[in-house]
């Protein structure tokens, strides 16, 4: 009896130490899994910090660019004003040496003091063209108000209504801007005399 009992006993040890180290081995590998898991979690939240930096970063590089193409824009309108403005002073000095010049006797060209005068002339032309202004093109030309301004309008003959018929200032463009409109005269649409009036009422009525 105390034989079979004995064995019993070591029967039911022997379950419950296989039984014990059956449960540790489903611990140790349930373990690697919930590590597995939790490592994806965090592998995930990293991977969704690191998105919401990048596209944070991309948006400051727009950000940064925008605002220096806008800084670069700015000072080169602030520079394009200042030249105008510059550069509309200098005008009527070139306006006065055309005048002087067209005015000058034929026998005068050839003196010393003249030709001075003509190569500062030259000198203030090229000093115009190489800041890009450019003459407003306008004798014979359509008026344009955008261009030109109306300084008499008067009939000639051999023009068009509308034509330019002379220069009286010359006008400058800086670039696609204005420095400054043509002084010009425009043709008008010549006016019938009564009688002539009276002439076309009676073909009219012929």
């Amino acid at each position: 009896m105390t034989k079979k009992k004995i064995e019993v006993k070591t029967n039911d040890s022997e379950r419950i130490e296989s039984s014990t180290v059956e449960e540790e081995k489903n611990e140790e590998q349930e373990q690697p899994v919930e590590e597995l898991d939790e490592l994806e979690t965090e592998l995930e939240k990293a991977k969704a910090q690191a998105a919401e930096y990048l596209d944070g970063w991309q948006r400051a590089q727009a950000e940064f660019s925008n605002y220096r193409k806008r800084q670069e824009a700015e000072r080169g309108q602030m520079m394009t004003l200042a030249n105008m403005a510059m550069l509309h002073k200098i005008l009527p000095v070139v306006d006065d040496f055309e005048r002087a010049l067209a005015t000058l006797p034929d026998d005068l060209r050839q003196l010393t003091w003249c030709e001075g005068v003509f190569l500062i002339k030259a000198k203030l032309d090229a000093l115009l063209d190489s800041e890009g202004v450019k003459p407003i093109e306008a004798e014979g030309q359509e008026f344009d108000p955008v261009y030109h301004e109306a300084v008499t309008y008067e009939e000639a003959p051999g023009y068009e209504e509308g034509q330019i018929i002379g220069v009286v200032q010359r006008g400058y463009m800086l670039g696609e801007r204005v420095l400054r409109p043509a002084m010009v005269r425009v043709a008008k649409a010549p006016t019938t005399s009564p009688a002539e009036n009276a002439n076309t009422i009676e073909d009219k009525e012929e």
